[in-house]
């Protein structure tokens, strides 16, 4: 007769340090069996087969498996559809309970919904804990129960009733994992992906940039940014152990971090935003939707020196400043007028700390659909925002080569007209959907 194990399900908490649910599944007093599926639903959606986010995972499970071979035990590795891989486990081990940490995009609930209702009729426990946010669901709402739309009282709430004891860390007992044969996790190639440039390193709290970051955040060529993005995205690093240091070293990065659990609830309590404005209103707007304006912003030669520099950084290494963030979105959906859905596919196809609730949230912020939104006639002016926050434009020659050269292009469309026409447009759609 088999033993009874539990399984720990890893998703977006690539780490043993500080993992809620790995905790909570090694003191449930059954051994624990851990695991990890690529998902092929989702690897399949990916065209570029050097996704540099799916080598970060893979060097991630790596450590984690490097880890468990000290502990007597491995992670067991998985490629397919989870909730047949489950129904297979299911064959091959007493199955007690299965734990996991919550995940709140709507095609993840779906998905741990169905494999929570097959297993009920097993009786076998399907348990999802909170770890990738401080506060989640319920934690924060209304007087009258509704969930916070505006970021500004939400977080004033959120602060209110934080305790030591939301980001305390927690530490399991790693004696409790299942002993079995130590084995080497799935490659790359065997999930249909190829090696990228990109290195997996432990994520680090750098002190400096952290007591600096209000000062030194918006300037992009400087290295004022955490760059935690992708390490949060996965759940290589503890969300606790970051409030824990941001309360004790900067309130202002404290606030990026709430921002990423206000989208996140925005997300989880109005799963149509992945498809549709926040604001019905904005379903109106009358996109221009050029397809050759967007393949220039696309590549980087807009003739905007930081809306090119930014696009190019993205497009060689996955990553882009935040402010850029903000001077490129605006410039495709107020310039350009074209629709922010096209803008955050792009970019969810780009970025390596892609993150749903984050890119839908600011997307739509820029465009003035979502919640709690910049207002349809605020356009950044491009120009402007070069001279403020790269006044020797550093930046903008370290990623656009050719700048002040006759290689450089004319801009697409002059500022002052694109923007007058934007404000026309978004004020006459608005108006007349209303």
């Amino acid at each position: 007769m088999k033993n009874k194990i539990s399984i720990f399900w890893f998703r977006r908490d690539l780490r043993l340090e500080d993992n809620v649910g790995l905790y909570h599944a090694l003191s449930s007093g059954v051994h624990v069996l851990p695991i990890f599926i690529f998902d092929e639903g989702i690897l399949r959606q990916l065209d570029d087969k050097k996704d540099k986010r799916v080598d970060y995972i893979h060097q991630a499970l790596q450590k984690i498996n490097d880890q468990l071979k000290s502990f007597g035990t491995s992670l067991h590795v998985y490629y397919g559809d989870p909730f047949k891989i489950f129904k297979q486990l299911s064959t091959e081990f007493a199955i007690h309970s299965i734990f996991c940490n919550r995940d709140y995009e709507p095609l993840a609930i779906k998905r741990d919904t169905s494999i929570y209702n097959y297993f009920k009729l097993y009786n076998i426990s399907f348990k999802a804990f909170k770890d990738q946010v401080i506060f989640d669901k319920k934690d924060i709402l209304k007087k009258d129960g509704s969930p916070y739309t505006v970021y500004t009282p939400y977080a004033k709430k959120w602060k209110q009733i934080l305790k030591t004891e939301d980001y305390k860390c927690h530490k399991p007992d790693y004696s409790k994992f299942l002993k079995t044969e130590f084995k080497t996790i799935l490659s790359l190639k065997e999930i249909g992906f190829l090696k990228t440039s990109i290195l997996f390193e432990q994520p680090i709290l750098d002190i400096q940039i952290i007591d600096n970051y209000h000062s030194y955040r918006d300037y992009p060529a400087k290295q004022g940014t955490t760059q935690l993005g992708i390490a949060l995205r996965f759940g290589t690093i503890s969300i606790r152990k970051c409030v824990a240091f941001a309360i004790k070293h900067n309130e202002t990065w404290l606030n990026e971090l709430i921002w990423r659990e206000f989208f996140m609830q925005i997300l989880y309590y109005f799963p149509y935003v992945v498809q549709q404005p926040f604001k019905a209103k904005y379903s109106a707007i009358k996109w221009k939707n050029n397809e050759k304006e967007f393949k220039l912003w696309c590549d980087g030669k807009t003739g905007y020196p930081i809306v090119d520099a930014g696009m190019r950084e993205l497009n060689q290494t996955g990553f882009m400043h935040n402010r850029v963030r903000m001077i490129t979105a605006s410039f495709l959906c107020k310039q350009l007028l074209i629709d922010w859905r096209w803008g955050e596919a792009y970019f969810a196809s780009k970025l390596n700390d892609y993150d749903l609730s984050a890119n839908n949230g600011n997307w739509q912020w820029v465009a003035g659909s979502g919640c709690d939104a910049a207002p349809y006639f605020r356009i950044f002016n491009p120009i402007l925002q070069a001279e403020k926050f790269d006044r020797e434009s550093l930046y903008i020659k370290k990623w656009v080569m050719e700048f002040g050269t006759n290689d450089y292009p004319s801009p697409i469309i002059p500022h002052n007209f694109a923007r007058d026409r934007a404000i026309s447009i978004f004020k006459e759609s608005i108006k007349d959907n209303y």
